[in-house]
């Protein structure tokens, strides 16, 4: 029983790399789509498309650091608590790098058409960062609870 406990919680250390990689791909595709689709359709000013389309990438890095976080916490009596802490956190990550794409993938198909308003259509993008920023410091904050390291 207690290598299934640990075995989840080895899951959960592994789930906000695994999920933040996949939703940043996903996002990264639609909002790179958008760019390459713009790209047809204006003259110049293409770096800025596909530095938008770059944008839902950051998930990864988050769930970079929180795997390597909680690594050195897995013992059989904060297992539950990490598998639970880091399935969720992927979830928040994944979540929030898809819908980053599409924020994105907004932002660029109204640049294309009405570049003055670039700026400004990326709020929505940088909202949706946010709660993927929560995630990422709740989930290092509980980590420590789970562990008795303080937090």
């Amino acid at each position: 029983m207690e290598n299934m406990i640990l075995a989840l919680g080895w899951l959960g250390v592994f789930a906000p790399l695994a999920l933040g990689a996949v939703g940043s791909i996903i996002g990264c595709s639609r909002a790179g789509q958008a760019a390459i689709g713009a790209m047809l359709e204006t003259e110049s000013g293409y770096g800025k498309f596909i530095g938008v389309s770059a944008m839902p990438s950051s998930q990864v890095i988050y769930g970079i650091v929180v795997t390597l976080t909680f690594g050195e916490a897995i013992k059989p009596e904060s297992a539950a608590a990490i598998f639970g802490i880091g399935v969720l956190t992927g979830l928040a990550l994944m979540a929030s790098a898809v819908y980053q794409g599409y924020a994105c993938a907004s932002s660029i198909s109204v640049s294309k058409s009405k570049p003055e308003v670039f700026g400004i259509s990326l709020a929505p993008a940088a909202v949706v960062e946010g709660f993927a920023v929560f995630a990422f410091v709740f989930a290092l904050v509980l980590l420590g609870t789970a562990t008795g390291g303080g937090g």
